[in-house]
């Protein structure tokens, strides 16, 4: 129950809720155990009106005592009825109350997770698939809710319920009262033993789960790969495995939860021989009446259900704390990247990387080594290299994305992490190497980093990527609906609305991460033609690995292996015949080579 803990926060918000919710199942237990007095005292009322009767057998008077005999019988029936009626009223009050506060508190609990984990870094989701993250704002609340609404209300109920029912039994006789609730230790001992089991198995599920998410998750995402290889019937195999490890570990679970059910039947059942055995004997001693057996086998079977339920309430609290270690484990998780509330003034755009070095936490992965340069406000910075050379580590540094282990990143002399984080990356124009759309309109897609659409910032921004002539000739123009990750778009077509979406919120610092590399020569150098007027006193970064792109930049730095190896203007760097003047050649003789 320590990871249930974590809950009580929410209970108390809602105890205005919850309070009343108990109240209702006192007065529905209350009303419950009524009936077993009424039918006691009708019992006892039977045997004495069958004794008077046959005393009167032959008299008139005998048909009169059958009549008043019928409407009582009739009247007792007719109270037990208006008890139920009473009960179930209180009943309904009582899920209206308790289910209701449990929803309440599984809609907060999904905000909670999803709102941290829009807090957390990107060491983060590198760490962590998305199968993984999905599984636990989902499929671990949801068992959470189960704990929050059917198990608590269950566990209330049957607690209130036993303690009235015993102390009504006590109030009628001590000894039949042992003898009746004499197997429960048994039951209790059995619960603590399998409690154990039951949780371990619980969070074997929840994890392998997450692990058949993921694996469904990755493969409808990858389904273009998927086709292209003919690989369907080996994932069909794959998914199969993973399903049958999902199954298993159900079953396993299935077959700890089985052993409650008979066990729960058997012992009650004992309770019930007992309570007559034992009652019979305490009746022919004159402590107890006929009535009273009656109105003990009414209790025993009110306690049957919640004796019942204790198996699954027990499984539905033990998966619960299962999920919520999981959930727990998240939200206990703090971001490397620390938001501070400093400076949110206007950036200029001095970047500075003073003796930089960088290693990818979780993987070891020494990405830059002693990196060092300057640009000033409205120059262009172009990072050349191989892949795995560092270029987009450079740009995650710069934004913010991690924070360096040595050396350190300035922007207007000030270190990056004296700006508050949300104002300082406002200020960015990002495109990314792997471009993400999301599923919505195109319109949308490129105004995404505003907060209010506006069409003739989208189509300027659009005209400035060059894919304003593509959008127009779609049925639906600006409106066409992209599909999930931009499904229906070519991959130049998708770099160019990414391209769109960062111009259009008119950042202090453009950042293109190779987003020209999906397009032909001849669109790289109109969206280049365009951009050059809007990159005029902006500090724009360019990162590729073809020349072509970057040629005209203010200053260029060739990386490899995490080192700037050259650095200087174009024209400067052919003139040294260094490693740069011979990728140019190379890339010069390549593409000679295509065009002929």
């Amino acid at each position: 129950m320590k990871y249930l803990l974590f809950l009580n926060k929410y209970f108390y918000k809602y105890r205005w809720r919850l309070i009343p919710g108990v109240l209702f199942v006192i007065a529905s237990n209350y009303f419950g155990i009524l009936p077993a007095q009424v039918i006691r005292i009708a019992f006892d009322l039977v045997k004495e009106n069958i004794s008077l009767y046959q005393l009167f057998d032959g008299f008139d008077r005998q048909k009169e005592i059958y009549q008043i005999f019928g409407y009582s019988l009739l009247l007792f029936g007719t109270l037990v009825l208006i008890l139920a009626i009473i009960r179930g009223l209180f009943l309904f009050l009582m899920r209206q109350t308790i289910i209701l506060t449990s929803r309440h508190i599984e809609y907060d609990l999904k905000n909670e997770i999803y709102g941290h984990y829009q807090k957390l870094d990107m060491a983060f989701f590198r760490k962590n698939n998305t199968g993984d993250l999905l599984n636990r704002v989902t499929e671990d609340v949801g068992r959470v809710r189960g704990y929050l609404g059917p198990a608590l209300m269950y566990s209330i109920n049957t607690i209130v319920l036993t303690i009235m029912v015993v102390v009504a039994m006590l109030n009628v006789n001590t000894t039949l009262t042992f003898y009746a609730l004499l197997p429960i230790p048994f039951l209790a001992t059995v619960i603590l033993l399998i409690n154990k089991i039951i949780n371990q198995r619980s969070e074997r599920i929840q994890q392998q789960l997450s692990s058949l998410s993921n694996f469904v998750q990755e493969t409808f995402s990858g389904i273009r790969v998927l086709k292209s290889y003919n690989r369907e019937e080996k994932k069909m195999k794959d998914f199969r495995k993973e399903g049958d490890l999902y199954k298993d570990a159900s079953i396993s679970l299935v077959k700890a939860q089985a052993i409650f059910f008979p066990l729960i039947l058997m012992l009650v059942g004992l309770s019930t021989i007992l309570t007559v055995y034992i009652g019979g004997q305490e009746v022919i001693k004159g402590n107890i009446s006929s009535g009273n057996i009656a109105e003990f086998i009414v209790y025993v079977s009110q306690l049957t259900f919640p004796a019942m339920s204790l198996a699954w309430v027990n499984s539905l609290i033990q998966r619960a704390a299962a999920s919520q270690k999981r959930i727990n484990e998240f939200l206990e998780t703090k971001p490397d990247i620390h938001n501070t509330n400093g400076s949110s003034n206007k950036i200029n755009g001095h970047i500075k990387f003073d003796n930089v070095s960088f290693t990818y936490p979780h993987t070891g992965i020494e990405a830059l080594k002693n990196i060092s340069f300057d640009v000033d406000p409205g120059e262009t910075l172009a990072i050349l290299g191989r892949t795995g050379s560092g270029k987009s580590t450079i740009a995650a540094l710069l934004m913010r994305m991690y924070d360096v282990q040595s050396g350190e990143v300035l922007m207007d002399d000030k270190p990056i992490s004296s700006y508050n984080l949300q104002d300082y990356r406002r200020q960015f124009g990002y495109v990314p190497q792997g471009v993400f759309l999301f599923s919505d309109t195109i319109a949308r897609n490129i105004a995404f980093g505003l907060d209010n659409e506006n069409q003739e910032k989208v189509e300027r921004a659009a005209k400035a990527a060059a894919v304003y002539n593509n959008i127009i000739h779609f049925a639906n123009g600006f409106q066409t609906e992209i599909g999930e990750r931009g499904l229906t778009l070519s991959g130049g077509q998708k770099q160019r609305v990414s391209i769109a979406r960062a111009l259009i919120t008119e950042p202090e610092v453009l950042i293109f991460d190779d987003s020209l590399s999906a397009v032909d020569t001849k669109t790289e150098e109109e969206i280049l033609e365009n951009l050059s007027e809007i990159m005029k006193n902006r500090t724009s970064i360019l990162i590729s690995h073809r020349v072509s792109t970057i040629k005209n930049a203010d200053k260029i730095i060739l990386l490899e292996a995490g080192r700037i190896v050259e650095k200087g203007t174009h024209q400067e760097l052919i003139s040294t015949k260094g490693k740069y003047f011979e990728l140019y050649e190379k890339q010069k003789l390549d593409e000679e080579k295509i065009y002929s």
